[in-house]
């Protein structure tokens, strides 16, 4: 019989960690049956790599986020939330009796399931870090309240967690980042530290870097407003306060310039690169650029010219939106303003600092990013406002012994890319059929 592999995963992030882990799965064996449940959204990740969906999907409200926001909750249950569920239980459990396992990606919400299937399953925690709660060297000593309430039972993971993780049926558990696993191995759970999928496929174009202007000359900032409407689209007026902050501070400084020693070079030019999803309309963003005095320009030839692209202008400064070019932009940023998950743990997994402050929800609250920056160490600066951005700015560009740690610290806490294939040969040695040549899979 095929091995038959069904992904449980709930977020936007949390499928295409799923899909990435799929795609290295199938040069284990082409013999292997994949499909999918999306448990929040529409899982348009698996749509685009033609993994089949075996259930009913729906975007909810919320857009997954209830925990943030428990007023969301009840949006999500007039939304449908209880009969999308209750058909997604019994997905599951067909899953289980015809014999298949479960790949469950994400927090205890497709854990609970998998468990509840009664099939084999296998985990990979993204949403929980103990860096949520502590670093290296002990608890965070500004929150001492954490030991107590957080951390009460030892881990970030809390004990029912570790009981659905240290069941017989549950023969692979992926956490995030090594200080998560070295914690986990503290208890009978089928531990793997195999690093964070999410720091895969994220190679950017060959010609990325190739008119680069000379360093201390020219500053670039990648924008990440998130990718759930109509969410990204508030965050995106947040950041355009930020951005005309900036502006305003470095291209028409009254000197001497705040936050700026002797040493440090002033930029003489800044370009930033707005990353759109692309389940997103491009036009509210082009719009309120428009309202804030930016005009449409047609780019000189250069490394970074793609009539897919929309380029903007404003008294020196450049702006790119781009729905195409995602990975380009992590690598050519100096810098982000992030207000969004996956995406701003991806450009701190590169080494490179993020300026965060909170947006309006349901997902960037401040109890969202303030979380965000325990797990990211030094690497995410959590302001209050957007006003503050210039001066964190220019605090980092003043600081180069800074910003060599935010690099130590970021590639520490997000881990080397490859995650995926070691995980896939992990599942393939634990799950798949003995009897089947698994030589070329993704090596550990």
């Amino acid at each position: 019989m095929n091995l038959r592999v069904l992904c449980l995963s709930n977020g936007h992030g949390e499928d295409a960690i799923a899909v990435r882990i799929l795609q290295e799965l199938r040069h284990c064996s082409e013999g292997i049956e994949f499909a999918a449940l999306p448990l929040v959204g529409i899982g348009q990740a698996y749509r685009d790599c033609r993994v089949p969906i075996v259930g009913p999907v729906k975007p909810m409200p919320s857009g997954g986020f209830i925990y943030m926001d428990w007023q969301q909750l009840w949006q999500d249950l007039r939304g449908g939330l209880w009969g999308l569920f209750r058909a997604q239980l019994n997905i599951v459990r067909q899953w289980a009796e015809s014999g298949g396992i479960i790949l469950a990606v994400g927090d205890i919400v497709p854990l609970g399931l998998a468990w509840w299937s009664g099939a084999a399953y296998g985990f990979v925690g993204t949403a929980k870090s103990e860096y949520y709660l502590r670093n290296n060297t002990g608890w965070y000593s500004h929150r001492p309240m954490a030991r107590l309430w957080d951390g009460w039972s030892g881990s970030v993971y809390l004990p029912w967690e570790r009981w659905l993780m240290s069941r017989s049926r549950c023969q692979a558990v992926f956490p995030r980042d090594s200080f998560t696993a070295r914690t986990l191995e503290r208890w009978p759970i089928p531990v793997y530290d195999l690093g964070n999928p999410m720091m895969d496929q994220l190679q950017p174009q060959e010609n990325i870097i190739t008119d680069r202007q000379p360093a201390g000359t020219s500053l670039t900032l990648a924008l990440l407003p998130g990718s759930r409407p109509p969410e990204a689209y508030e965050n995106w007026q947040l950041i355009l306060q930020a951005v005309q902050a900036l502006a305003e501070f470095f291209l028409k400084p009254t000197f001497p310039v705040p936050s700026f020693s002797e040493q440090a070079e002033l930029p003489k030019s800044l370009m930033f690169l707005a990353a759109i999803s692309s389940g997103l309309n491009p036009d509210p963003f082009s719009q309120m650029l428009v309202e804030q005095g930016w005009w449409a320009i047609q780019p000189q030839p250069a490394s970074w010219n793609s009539p897919e692209d929309r380029y903007f202008e404003w008294n020196g400064a450049q702006l790119i939106l781009t729905q195409h070019r995602f990975n380009d932009c992590l690598h050519r940023a100096d810098l982000a303003i992030a207000l969004a998950g996956t995406a701003t743990e991806q450009f701190v997994g590169l080494g490179k600092p993020a300026i965060v402050f909170p947006g309006r929800g349901p997902q960037c609250t401040y109890r969202f990013v303030e979380a965000q920056s325990r797990m990211l160490g030094e690497s995410l600066i959590l302001l209050e406002n957007p006003g503050q951005v210039p001066k964190a700015v220019g605090d980092l560009l003043s600081n180069p012994d800074r910003l060599h740690q935010i690099a130590k610290n970021g590639q520490q806490r997000m881990g080397q890319p490859g995650a995926a294939a070691r995980i896939a040969r992990c599942w393939w040695e634990q799950f798949g059929s003995k009897s089947m040549d698994s030589t070329h899979c993704g090596v550990l």
